[in-house]
C-alpha cells in the first residue's frame, strides 16, 4: 500500500475556490455530508467562503483535473496546489451535479510537468479489497489512510439522496471534510473512485464515485456534452422485500417489483403510475427493480418503454394494464420543477404506504 500511495500521491492536488455561499450537503436522513471546508478561512466582511477540497490528474497532456461538483462550480476560477508546492490557475471545464462530478482545466505553465494518475477498472472492485484515500482532510495536506471497500453497489436512492444519481462504492477509510474529489485507491496503485460523502452520524462509513462512471462523465465534460441523466421518477422495491409493508395484503401481489415513491409530474406520474402498482414486466421480460433500473439507465431520453402493471385494489377490482411510459432526463425535470425532492402520490385502492424500506432502486 506504500507503493501505491507513493505512486498516486504526487496526482492529488489541492484546490482552493471562492464561493458566494456555502452548498447544501448532502443528506440521509440529515446525516450524510460532503466535505468541502477543509478547514480554511472565512471572510465575514465579504460573505465569501474560501472552501478546499481534492482533485485528481487524469490527464496531464490536456491538463485535466477531476474533483466533485460541490468543491468547485462551473467555469469558476480555482488554484491548484501539489504536493512540490506548485500552483497552477485553474478553470471549470464543465460540471455534472447529479453524480457530483466536475472538471478542472489547469493552465499550462512551461518548466513544470504534470503528474498523473492511473485509472482502473472499478467493475473488478470486490468486497473486502483493500483500499487507501488519498486527500487533505481538515487541510491537512497529504494525508492517507487505510481501509477496505465494505460495499460496491450502494445507491443513492438506497441512501435517501434525492439530488445525485450514483451507484456509490462505499468504504471504511476514514474520510473527512477536505477529503472531497480525492482518490480511493487499490492495492495495485490504480484509482478505483473518487471520493465524495461520509455518514455523519457514524464513523467508517464513506462513500466514493466509481472510477468506470467518472471516466464516462469526464469524457462528455472535455467535450463540452450535456450529460444524460434517463429518468422515469419512481421508486421500488422488490416485492419480497415489501411483504412486510402489506401485511395480509402480500399475498395478493404478484411477482414484481413494488413502486414505493413516485416523482410528482414525472414521466412516471404523468402515466398514471403510482406508490402500490407492481412492475411485472419492462417491454415484456420479466425484472428485478436493480434490471429495471438498468433498462431505464440505457433508454435515451425522448424513447419509450412498455411497463406492465398490476394495481391491487382494496375491494377486490385488481387491475393489469400496459402502460406506455416516455423516458425523461433528471436534470431537465429538477430545471423545471426547480424541486430536488420526491413527492409521493396516493395509491389508489391499497390505502397504505409501505414504509422506508433500505433496499430501494430509484429510476
Amino acid at each position: 500500500m506504500r507503493d501505491a500511495a507513493n505512486a498516486i500521491g504526487p496526482a492529488v492536488v489541492r484546490i482552493d475556490s471562492d464561493s458566494a455561499s456555502l452548498r447544501r450537503a448532502m443528506s440521509v436522513s440529515g446525516s450524510v455530508s460532503e466535505g468541502r471546508g477543509g478547514g480554511k478561512s472565512t471572510n465575514g466582511r465579504s460573505g465569501v467562503i474560501r472552501g478546499t477540497g481534492c482533485g485528481l490528474v487524469i490527464d496531464a497532456i490536456e491538463g485535466y483535473v477531476v474533483t466533485n461538483s460541490h468543491v468547485v462550480k462551473s467555469e469558476e476560477n480555482v488554484k491548484v496546489t501539489f504536493i512540490d508546492g506548485n500552483v497552477y490557475d485553474g478553470e471549470g471545464k464543465g460540471v455534472d451535479t447529479l453524480t457530483d462530478i466536475a472538471l478542472i482545466k489547469l493552465k499550462p505553465r512551461a518548466g513544470h510537468a504534470l503528474p498523473w494518475a492511473t485509472l482502473g477498472d472499478s467493475d473488478n472492485v470486490e468486497v473486502g479489497d483493500y483500499a487507501i484515500a488519498l486527500g487533505n482532510p481538515l487541510g491537512l495536506d497529504n494525508s492517507v489512510t487505510l481501509g477496505i471497500i465494505s460495499n460496491v453497489h450502494r445507491t443513492s436512492a438506497e441512501l435517501g439522496i434525492t439530488d445525485r444519481r450514483v451507484d456509490f462504492v462505499q468504504t471504511d477509510c476514514a474520510i473527512n471534510p477536505g477529503n472531497s474529489g480525492g482518490p480511493l485507491v487499490n492495492e495495485f496503485s490504480e484509482v478505483v473512485a473518487l471520493n465524495t460523502a461520509i455518514r455523519a452520524d457514524a464513523e467508517g462509513i464513506g462513500f466514493a464515485i466509481p472510477i468506470n462512471t467518472v471516466k464516462r462523465v469526464v469524457r462528455m465534460l472535455a467535450n463540452g456534452e450535456k450529460v444524460p441523466h434517463p429518468f422515469i421518477g419512481i421508486r421500488m422495491v422488490d416485492n419480497f422485500t415489501a411483504n412486510s409493508a402489506f401485511g395480509d395484503r402480500a399475498q395478493e401481489l404478484p411477482v414484481g417489483t413494488v413502486i414505493v415513491d413516485v416523482i410528482e409530474k414525472s414521466p412516471a406520474s404523468l402515466a398514471g403510475l403510482a406508490v402500490g402498482d407492481v412492475i411485472t414486466a419492462v417491454d415484456g421480460v420479466v425484472m428485478n427493480g436493480a434490471q429495471i433500473l438498468d433498462r431505464v439507465k440505457i433508454t435515451p431520453p425522448g424513447d419509450s418503454n412498455e411497463f406492465s402493471i398490476f394495481r391491487p385494489s382494496a375491494q377486490g377490482a385488481h387491475m393489469h394494464r400496459r402502460v406506455i411510459i416516455r423516458v425523461g432526463d433528471l436534470a431537465e425535470h429538477n430545471n423545471r420543477s426547480n424541486v430536488a425532492e420526491d413527492q409521493n402520490v396516493s395509491p389508489p385502492g391499497v390505502g397504505v404506504r409501505p414504509p422506508r424500506i433500505p433496499r430501494t432502486f430509484g429510476a
